[in-house]
């Protein structure tokens, strides 16, 4: 079976072989993917119980949707982009959550490997920023090269190939357009380092 292309895959699921819930061609698709959504979800969440439930949920979904995957683009294009679009609605979801009734503060105690709290909510912040600067700045081709290469530490030619980018430097060029246009939000925001990003 793990010879088989995932849309080879789809094809044999949509004719019928195997009981729906125990299908042996999505449990391959799943066993693909799995660990790649849920280490996503994380990158977007910074939860790992979150990006586990969110992750179970994207593959439901997909799964309850796959007759709409029409195969135009890769499945795991398709895939990711319904996990994004997943990740950033529960995102949204959760932070107007706590805008409306706010959550204690749990302290746990800390380690000497552990980074201070101040450190981790430094490093938050900067994540967060980063993050919105990117939503702001970056045309959503250039949003998600910088995810998959950066984020989901695909190389440069598979993130070509997967999102189907026909210009001649492929992903390379977005990433540089991504770049260009982060340091320069960073400059006019009076954050830029010297080395840029």
């Amino acid at each position: 079976m793990q010879h088989l292309g995932d849309e080879e895959l789809i094809f044999r699921f949509r004719s019928g072989e195997g009981p729906p819930r125990n299908d042996p061609y999505l449990n391959e698709l799943f066993s693909r993917y799995s660990e790649r959504v849920a280490a996503w979800c994380w990158r977007h969440t910074g939860d790992r119980e979150l990006a586990t439930d969110l992750a179970q949920e994207i593959f439901l979904r997909v799964f309850e949707r796959l007759d709409s995957f029409e195969g135009n683009a890769r499945f795991s294009t398709w895939l990711y982009t319904v996990a994004r679009n997943h990740c950033l609605n529960s995102v949204k979801a959760r932070a107007v959550r706590r805008e409306d009734a706010m959550e204690p503060i749990v302290v746990e105690p800390l380690d000497e490997a552990t980074p201070s709290a101040e450190q981790e909510l430094i490093r938050r912040g900067r994540v967060d920023e980063m993050r919105r600067l990117m939503r702001d700045e970056l045309d959503e081709t250039e949003q998600r090269v910088m995810v998959m290469h950066y984020g989901e530490e695909l190389s440069l030619e598979a993130v070509t190939r997967a999102l189907g980018l026909e210009n001649a430097s492929g992903a390379k060029a977005f990433i540089v357009s991504a770049r260009r246009k982060l340091q320069r939000a960073l400059e006019r925001g009076g954050g830029a380092k010297k080395g840029g990003i």
